[in-house]
């Protein structure tokens, strides 16, 4: 029964005012807020660098180094979103508000562990990695976009609450 009532509060809106008081009083919603913008730095910096690899085939290594740093930002912001999604919507990923993100979430994480997989294994060469690396950036971005949707939408919910 509550399962119902879960589901319907949602194709209401994106939040329940329990939830978004839960959200709003949550350290989670901060550190996320916080790791966003840099993971989307860190995105942008190892952008550059493996354009400039690819482009020049000069600076390999700054390239993987800022591809490892990006990874290492997005593993960070999955567990502590996951978490956040715990505190928020009672269970650690999959919440129905999020579900479509979470579920592109694992594409993203599947990518860039793949990159991690063929550079800690050798089976691909520099330039094969650095294609891996944009393909994982090309899901980042979809699903960096989702979730400044849904932010987009929190906001609007949020203004129509307060009218």
């Amino acid at each position: 029964m509550q399962d119902t009532r879960h589901a319907q509060s949602h194709s209401v809106g994106l939040y329940t005012p329990e939830e978004r008081a839960r959200r709003d009083a949550s350290v989670w919603t901060l550190i996320q807020g916080i790791l966003a913008p840099l993971q989307f730095l860190a995105f942008a910096v190892s952008l550059v660098l493996v354009a400039r690899y690819l482009w020049t085939g000069e600076g390999y290594m700054a390239a993987t180094i800022s591809i490892l740093v990006k990874t290492a930002f997005l593993y960070v912001i999955m567990v502590t979103g996951a978490i956040w999604e715990k505190v928020v919507f009672g269970q650690y990923l999959f919440a129905p508000a999020f579900f479509w993100e979470d579920v592109f979430s694992f594409v993203v994480i599947a990518l860039h562990t793949a990159y991690i997989w063929a550079l800690w294994t050798g089976a691909l060469s520099p330039v094969e990695l650095m294609w891996v690396a944009l393909a994982a950036y090309a899901a980042y971005v979809v699903n960096a976009a989702q979730f400044l949707l849904k932010l987009r939408a929190a906001r609007l919910q949020s203004q129509g609450v307060a009218a």
